[in-house]
């Protein structure tokens, strides 16, 4: 595979737009009144979102959510997942030593083996191992929840999230920022854009950053650069192209955090347990999005786009052991570990195209989505791995070799001590996946109150899976095609209220075969909710923002678990998509803002997700009992983010405080080990002493709690960071 064809042309781009005199700019006051309405009327038709239609929120039957860069400016959040962090609905999972976003939304995730599937601008773009994503060119984040394969396609089983990039706003502004914090924490973000062109019909921006930190984990060390450039051209009134850069380099050792056990607790949050030798792993991303819109009319417009991303992740990691193989559970000091090298290519090409319009027939008026899509996804795995052997438990440490089995002493680690092993082939394969799909809704103004919404999305895929280990490689070929209905009704009570109910399916196509050599079937979704939405701006004048209550139940199907037949036990170890599971809840959603300048953001969550059939699981063969909760899936969880806005001597200033908590939940599938339910605190304070200028102080986990975030084993545990700071002084202009 060859990798990275188009980076020197990419960042040539990209340096191209850091000089605005390159271009022929015309400014701004020397504009005439016509050409300034020709702008002006670019920008009321604007531009339109796949998969959207022209709704208000009180017309859609969803309890969608929006974090937009108001509150993510005032929560200091920087990564994808601290922005997830305020939606109740979503919890992380494992995030593969803090080198993916991996998340479950409604209780449900897609495959805790792989980072869970994002869009950007309607893209998928979670495919691949770009490393956890940076929020600096993100405008805002939209939390879809309930299966959207109806309009999306293939998608993670609770909902959807959406990230909305920065793109050109056709004028010229900037800012730069620089954060200094705790662990030696130095970013730098800036953001600048213009117009040009003889009637300023190109908006040019450019957003980057780039962060290097130490962590309160011994001796880790990250650095991070990122560079998003993008283009848009006005063609006319009606048309409009986009072009969009995404690169990203990431350098973040692996880091599996802490063990525990149930007789020695858990090892200290502070001691990493991999080895500093080993380097970091290095990913990298290099992505382009093209859209282009054209408006028919006033009712009617295309959207269509060309989306290619190609990712790397290669790197040494020690880790640690399980089970059999880890001397930890016998003395509470000694970590045994085992060593790997990984190296993941992939490259993902999507293009679409989209009719949106609305017409009327007779008395009734109906809002049209009609549109097509495919996605061409190439993936290719090598890992290495050295591994002991196992040893009974009544071993004495004193008879096993250091060296053999890594020992660290987790109370007073020394670092390198063991020659780093020679690994051995692991795994080696090539995934090659192509879908087409092609999608239709329709919603309908039934009455002056009544809407009903009908979807429908067939879709036609095929995959390869090659295993290069095999001499010769041997390749498995499957194909499917699928339909996903959805079903909604919206009651508008009055201006301010709506009542809706909804139904929709969706798959999530599952990788590998069974002990036959038959692909595995698509996970299945079947979700309903029903929800009472308000615009609270129509109840008061003092307040406004919108409040959302919903009750949900999702229930899935075809789960990988340990195909326990006796003919396939008599071949070896293998997986069957046998397993059950659903989840059901109800959601309170409020994002106010008071006449007073306050502002309040609230999302709770209460999901009971379990498991409804009995089986084995799927990596370790043990028991899952029917009732079983999901892994890392709390019943309970809430957010609350409060902010006041006042002026000091003149000067505009803000503060604000915000409270995250998260529910005892399941850190190992089929294990009697949960993770302690946390609570934790955050406060900020900023003021602008010129309009150009604002220094700003956050204090993150304000009461210094000890918890844990996420885990995939009860030796693979991810550990919240202790209290820390950081200061941002903003320069706009």
């Amino acid at each position: 595979m060859t990798k990275h064809t188009f980076k020197p042309v990419a960042l040539a781009f990209a340096a191209a737009l850091t000089v605005p005199c390159a271009l022929p700019v015309a400014a701004q006051t020397t504009q005439t009144g016509d050409s300034e309405e020709v702008l002006e009327e670019i920008f009321v038709l604007g531009e339109r979102r796949a998969y959207r239609g022209n709704f208000d929120d009180l017309e859609k039957p969803s309890a969608d959510q929006l974090i937009d860069a108001d509150l993510l400016r005032e929560t200091g959040a920087i990564n994808l997942n601290q922005a997830l962090d305020l939606s109740a609905s979503v919890a992380r999972q494992n995030n593969f030593g803090g080198l993916w976003n991996s998340f479950s939304i409604r209780g449900f995730y897609g495959d805790i083996n792989l980072p869970s599937g994002f869009l950007v601008n309607g893209f998928n773009a979670g495919r691949g191992f770009a490393g956890p994503r940076d929020l600096v060119g993100i405008e805002s984040v939209e939390v879809l929840k309930g299966p959207r394969s109806a309009l999306f396609g293939r998608g993670e089983p609770g909902g959807t999230v959406n990230l909305v990039t920065k793109r050109p706003q056709f004028e010229t502004l900037g800012d730069f920022r620089a954060t200094f914090g705790s662990w030696n924490q130095r970013r730098f973000e800036g953001d600048f854009q213009t117009t040009a062109g003889t009637n300023d019909e190109f908006g040019l921006r450019i957003v980057g950053f780039q962060e290097d930190a130490e962590s309160f984990r011994e001796t880790v060390e990250t650095a991070r650069t990122g560079l998003y450039p993008s283009i848009a051209w006005a063609i006319s009134d009606a048309t409009s192209l986009t072009y969009e850069l995404e690169y990203t380099n990431q350098e973040i050792p692996f880091d599996r955090g802490v063990a525990y056990s149930e007789e020695y607790g858990f090892t200290p949050r502070e001691t990493f347990v991999g080895e500093p030798g080993d380097g970091p792993i290095e990913t990298e991303v290099l992505g382009h999005q093209f859209e282009v819109q054209h408006n028919f009319s006033n009712n009617w417009s295309l959207l269509a786009g060309l989306g290619y991303r190609d990712t790397t992740f290669e790197g040494n990691a020690s880790e640690t052991n399980f089970g059999g193989r880890q001397t930890y559970f016998l003395d509470g000091r000694t970590l045994s570990r085992f060593f790997r090298y990984r190296k993941f290519e992939s490259e993902y090409f999507v293009a679409r195209a989209e009719l949106a319009g609305e017409f009327e027939s007779g008395a009734l008026r109906h809002r049209l989505l009609v549109g097509a899509d495919f996605d061409r996804f190439d993936l290719n795995w090598f890992i290495q791995r050295y591994r002991p052997g196992w040893f009974p438990g009544s071993t004495d440490i004193g008879t096993l070799d250091p060296a053999a089995y890594l020992f660290l002493d987790v109370f007073n680690p020394v670092y390198g001590q063991s020659p780093q092993p020679v690994p051995g082939p692991n795994t080696n394969r090539d995934e090659n996946l192509d879908g087409f799909g092609f999608y239709i809704q329709d919603q309908i103004d039934v009455t002056d109150r009544l809407q009903v919404r009908l979807g429908l999305r067939w879709d036609d895929f095929e995959q390869d899976l090659t295993n290069l280990l095999r001499t010769p490689p041997s390749t498995s070929t499957t194909s499917d095609s699928r339909v996903s209905p959805q079903f909604g009704a919206v009651y508008s009570i009055n201006d301010g209220a709506s009542l809706y109910a909804s139904y929709g399916e969706g798959f999530r196509q599952q990788p590998g075969s069974d002990y036959q050599g038959n692909q595995f079937n698509p996970n299945l979704t079947e979700s309903a909710e029903v929800g009472l939405k308000f615009d609270i701006a129509q109840f008061s004048e003092e307040v406004s923002g919108s409040l959302t209550f919903a009750l949900f139940r999702v229930d899935q199907s075809n789960i990988l678990v340990n195909d326990d037949r006796p003919e396939a036990q008599a071949l070896g170890w293998f997986s069957h998509d046998a397993g059950e599971a659903r989840s059901r809840g109800f959601e309170i959603d409020a994002d106010l803002a008071f006449e007073s300048g306050a502002n309040l953001w609230l999302s709770y969550a209460y999901a009971d997700a379990v498991f409804t059939t009995t089986s084995l699981e799927a990596d370790w063969g043990a028991v899952i009992e029917a009732g079983d909760p999901l892994i890392n899936s709390p019943e309970q969880q809430a957010n609350v983010h409060f902010s006041q806005n006042f002026e000091v001597g003149g000067m505009p200033a803000q503060v604000g405080a915000g409270v995250q908590y998260t529910g005892e939940r399941l850190g190992f599938t089929a294990f009697d080990f949960y993770l302690p339910g946390y609570t934790t605190a955050r406060i900020f304070g900023q003021i602008a002493p010129t309009e150009r200028f604002m220094i700003r102080f956050d204090l993150d986990n304000t009461f210094d709690e000890v918890y844990y975030t996420n885990s995939y084993a009860d030796v693979w545990v991810e550990p919240g960071a202790p209290r820390h700071f950081h200061i941002t002084v903003a320069y706009t202009f």
